[in-house]
């Protein structure tokens, strides 16, 4: 089945002049099978997150100072509901970076490049784990 998309035209741009594919919830784990190391892009609702455009642009960049080491994958926006539960992240547009399949951290919105440079390498020198619980914010459920 292909994909509806629903991608920004510079994301749409992006995705094809990089070649990165959009997978979704039933083709995800076939792609991952055959792919050490993934870098998974969440854009969310580029019309509502102007964060949604930035990280696009920095992906191709993200690419290039991962030497070919991360596959860079798009996530088919039908489908980013059904994966925010499974990796468990909170905040639109999110990179999910995976091992074999298996989820090694997130990061939620656009940051700086030096923030990058820093986060990345530490992202991908963990352990693959479960995805951390998703945390409610201080005072959400208090009794008072």
């Amino acid at each position: 089945m292909t994909p509806v998309l629903d991608f920004s035209p510079l994301l749409e741009g992006i995705c094809q002049r990089h070649g990165y594919p959009i997978v979704g919830e039933a083709d995800l784990d076939a792609v991952l099978a055959d792919t050490p190391l993934a870098l998974l892009f969440f854009c969310g609702d580029h019309r509502r997150l102007a964060e949604s455009n930035d990280v696009a642009v920095v992906l191709p960049e993200l690419d290039k100072a991962l030497a070919g080491h991360a596959r860079v994958l798009v996530c088919a926006r039908e489908d980013e509901r059904a994966l925010q539960r499974r990796f468990r992240f909170t905040a639109f547009p999110a990179l999910v970076f995976l091992r074999e399949g298996r989820y090694l951290g997130a990061i939620e919105g656009i940051r700086d490049w030096s923030d990058y440079l820093v986060e990345i390498p530490e992202i991908l020198g963990r352990e693959p784990s479960d995805p951390p619980a998703y945390k409610l914010p201080a005072g959400c459920g208090e009794s008072r």
